[in-house]
């Protein structure tokens, strides 16, 4: 018996234990923005629903910059699946990571098990993309999931420890050289907290650090920032950023970096500790299912099916929502964006849909409402295009950017207390969240071992 049937044995032995139902099951992949708002919009009177993630919360992951330069808790940007899940009777969650998916028997697999299914619904969302760069994917830190935000918020505050106990040496302006790289709003947004704990924070946290030595760089490949939006928003964005202090770079790409040393597409060398990966996403694709060659995403109709392998029709059962679908339409003719919007949309039309399927009613097309972009670099300092060609910048930028952030986090009390930290935070410039709860080994050891050098 070869290894793929020793594995199918394996799960079909070890089925989950789901409540049988005499109800059509649908089982959604992804607790992200689309699953969570198809499972907010389904009717489980209708259905039984089965939520596979492989964390058991949903992360409002626009502010996750937040919490790495800690202005946020995690606990604020996320919310327990199982909360958002007991309004409903006959929805089952998961805490397991889908393996694959067999689409003639209609079964999901997962390391303990395996289910059936009717109706399948792929909403896995995004991962970073490294573009093949095997040493920038081990040195770089990323910022995609709460671990990672945590693990990026104690490597900058060891590396401000470290910088005091070694200041008036050389060392210390790597340690306190930061490079963001990608220009979208996670990299804006980014490279803007980092300047204004420069210029606010850190040195009253840390006088005797002369932080005038601390920099901060932003590098963006294309020619303008924030590539989606308006120019005069690019433009805006990237005054604002250099008011800030931080040192803009257009046209440059990241080549290398070792954990020390960047290295730029024009051979310029950048010593630096830490690297902020902001450059890119790519989708979650599912074994099993065959995604766009071209796009690498799972191509969709105007319903949300997914086109068989050979393009020409699509599976009956087969959805994909967010940013692993990739859907054309007349405004789009290259793909609906990646974005949360588009997933929020698409998760509730789903849902609609598949009441109104269940009810034998007639169903329309998914069409996607462009509510706009915004990004934020700091205090009173946002740009926004909105429909009608409003575009805002500066403080009115930046009150619609906090006002649509938080109607888009989930529960009442992430709302609260974000609301609360930013007001706070608005007042007397503090960031009160600076702990090292999860220090990094190598930067931990590395501090022990100064310590008692300097005792010795």
């Amino acid at each position: 018996m070869n290894q793929s049937n020793r594995e199918k044995d394996h799960f079909e032995k070890n089925s989950l234990s789901v409540p049988s139902t005499h109800k059509k099951r649908i089982v959604v992949i992804g607790g992200g923005f689309a699953g969570i708002n198809f499972v907010d919009k389904i009717n489980s009177k209708e259905y039984q629903i089965v939520l596979f993630d492989r964390y058991n919360y949903h992360t409002f992951q626009p502010l996750l910059y937040q919490v790495a330069t800690a202005g946020l808790e995690p606990d604020s940007v996320c919310g327990p699946l199982r909360k958002i899940c007991k309004t409903k009777k006959d929805l089952y969650f998961r805490m397991l990571k889908v393996q694959k998916v067999d689409t003639k028997e209609r079964r999901v697999y997962t390391l303990l098990g395996s289910i059936k299914y009717d109706y399948l619904v792929v909403a896995t969302g995004a991962k970073t993309n490294y573009f093949g760069n095997e040493n920038i994917e081990k040195h770089a830190f990323p910022l995609k999931q709460v671990v990672h935000a945590l693990e990026l918020r104690s490597q900058l505050f060891q590396l401000f420890e470290k910088a005091e106990l070694r200041r008036g040496t050389d060392e210390v302006d790597k340690l306190l050289t930061f490079v963001v790289v990608g220009g979208g709003p996670t990299g804006v947004e980014m490279a803007g907290a980092l300047a204004e704990m420069k210029n606010h924070v850190l040195p009253h946290d840390y006088p005797e650090i002369d932080f005038r030595r601390m920099k901060v760089y932003l590098l963006e490949g294309l020619e303008r920032l924030l590539p989606a939006m308006t120019e005069s928003s690019s433009e805006s964005s990237k005054k604002y950023l250099e008011t800030l202090g931080v040192d803009v770079r257009l046209e440059t790409f990241m080549k290398d970096y070792d954990g020390k040393k960047a290295v730029l597409d024009n051979g310029e060398e950048i010593y630096a500790d830490t690297v902020i990966w902001a450059a890119g996403v790519m989708p979650n694709i599912i074994e099993g299912i065959e995604a766009d060659q071209f796009k690498g995403r799972f191509h969709v109709d105007e319903f949300n099916r997914v086109y068989t392998s050979e393009g020409q029709s699509t599976y009956d059962n087969i959805y994909a929502l967010g940013d692993v679908a990739y859907q054309v339409t007349e405004q789009f003719p290259k793909g609906l964006p990646g974005v949360a919007p588009v997933a929020i949309q698409q998760g509730e039309y789903l849902g609609k849909t598949f009441n109104r399927l269940a009810k034998n009613k007639k169903i329309s097309p998914f069409n996607y409402l462009d509510k706009g972009t915004m990004a934020t670099v700091g205090r009173n300092k946002a740009v926004a295009d909105l429909p009608l060609d409003i575009k805002l910048s500066g403080f009115m930028g930046w009150i619609t950017w906090m006002f649509v952030h938080l109607m888009y986090l989930i529960g009442f009390r992430n709302k609260m207390v974000v609301f609360v930290n930013w007001m706070w935070s608005y007042l007397n410039y503090d960031r009160g969240i600076r702990l090292i709860i999860r220090p990094a080994q190598k930067n931990w050891e590395e501090t022990d071992e100064l310590i008692e050098k300097s005792l010795q």
